[in-house]
């Protein structure tokens, strides 16, 4: 491993330790040169996993791109990042194990919604609005008023571990 201060490639590793549900090593090392200490992660590379675009292009999954989309969705709501790298890695999984090597993109986004309506409301009606492709306020509306029948309402809970 190549330290990221001095770029020497000698280091040791000091503490090894499972992470993501034992999904990924996390490694604390220090570098044999310079002292510095730095954390590398260890994964399985799993077979490509595509995902199929409504316009029927292919594109490779981005657990990133889902998270960006679920912080933007979060922004000035109380979840906590780990919350939502959790959801989208419990999203991943679950896909995995339905599907080989492609899933529609229809699928990423009902379980990515499904999930962050248990974790905020507000964030979930934010994130559905972009995915869902609201034309109007009616629709919106809707969506809202589905979500208030359902038990939650958006003023009087917090955030859910999904």
């Amino acid at each position: 491993m190549r330290c990221p201060q001095c770029s020497r490639g000698d280091s040791k590793v000091l503490d090894s330790r499972p992470a993501d549900d034992g999904a990924v090593i996390r490694r604390r090392r220090e570098c044999l040169a310079c002292g510095g200490r730095f954390t590398t992660y260890e994964r399985i590379e799993a077979a490509p996993f595509v995902v199929i675009k409504k316009d029927g292009r292919r594109e490779p999954w981005s657990a990133q791109k889902i998270l960006r989309g679920l912080t933007t969705a979060c922004e000035k709501r109380p979840v906590a990042i780990p919350v939502l790298e959790r959801l989208v890695a419990d999203v991943e999984r679950d896909l995995r194990g339905r599907y080989e090597r492609e899933v529609p993109t229809r699928e990423v986004g009902e379980l990515v919604t499904e999930r962050l309506r248990a974790v905020d409301p507000v964030a979930y009606v934010r994130f559905a609005s972009v995915y869902r492709q609201f034309q109007d306020v009616h629709r919106f509306k809707e969506e809202l008023e589905r979500l208030m029948e359902s038990g939650r309402t958006v003023a009087s809970e917090g955030p859910r571990e999904p």
